[in-house]
């Protein structure tokens, strides 16, 4: 189902991710907290926000597995089939991340990207011509919120932009498979 994405949404979440800040934005999944995954100012942020330990690595997302070659430096060919044929959404953790923060990218040297399929992570996305980091609008250890109305006021007032869109939609919030696949193409689900 497609809704209409307003482009001063977009704009706004677009000026705050340039300038380092934090974005709560709807995703193919669950909600996020968002920043520019190049960044690591930004990426700092997010993991003071959320509590979170520093070795627990984020995802990112990207707009289409062209971009991969960008940010992994060896892709198997099954990550494109992969990509191609899963019907829900799917994070493939890739070894030799490159391009990144430092701080986004796990103490192995691996990355989980996303490609995404939702109107307006892909516009925000294709806009933006950088990666995103997407981790769950929550403290850590808390439960990821299954809808806007499920985040806590403390994530709320702490993002530097709120968008708009997907605010009223109703999903049953379900986080991403996560599948790691090394050089060889052998994986493994680390979450089904």
């Amino acid at each position: 189902m497609s809704q209409f994405v307003d482009r001063n949404d977009i704009n706004q979440a677009l000026e705050v991710l340039k300038n380092g800040g934090l974005i709560l934005y709807p995703t193919d999944t669950i909600w996020g907290i968002g920043c520019d995954a190049t960044n690591p100012e930004a990426v700092e942020k997010v993991f003071q926000l959320k509590g979170r330990a520093k070795e627990k690595s984020l995802i990112i997302l990207l707009h289409n597995d062209n971009q991969l070659a960008s940010y992994v430096t060896e892709i198997p060919e099954v990550a494109y089939q992969l990509i191609e044929y899963t019907e829900k959404p799917l994070t493939i953790v890739y070894s030799g991340a490159k391009n990144l923060a430092p701080n986004v990218i796990a103490e192995d040297g691996s990355i989980g990207i996303r490609i995404v399929n939702h109107d307006f992570c892909q516009q925000l996305l294709q806009r933006f011509r950088k990666p995103l980091v997407s981790t769950s609008a929550n403290i850590s250890g808390e439960d990821s919120p299954k809808c806007f109305d499920d985040i806590s006021e403390e994530i709320k007032n702490q993002v530097d932009y709120v968008v708009q869109f997907g605010q009223h939609t109703k999903s049953d919030g379900k986080s991403s498979s996560v599948m790691k696949l090394d050089p060889s193409g052998k994986f493994e689900f680390l979450r089904k």
